[in-house]
């Protein structure tokens, strides 16, 4: 796989990352989350996304050798 393959896929996973991390901020701003806690779970979010990301291409890694 190509390096510039690569590198696209980690700033999709890290767009798609802060994306979830911005309406999950939005969201608890707009259930009346006080900031720190609003960015907390942003963070959280953001954290679990990246998460993902890296379990799945742990399994596809080990299925495919």
């Amino acid at each position: 796989m190509s390096v510039a393959v690569v590198l696209l896929t980690v700033a999709l996973v890290i767009v798609v990352a802060l994306l979830a991390a911005a309406g999950t901020g939005k969201l608890a701003r707009l259930d009346g989350a006080t900031y720190p806690t609003a960015l907390a779970r942003a963070a959280t979010a953001f954290g679990a996304v990246i998460t993902l990301a890296a379990a799945v291409t742990a399994a596809i890694a080990s299925v495919l050798t």
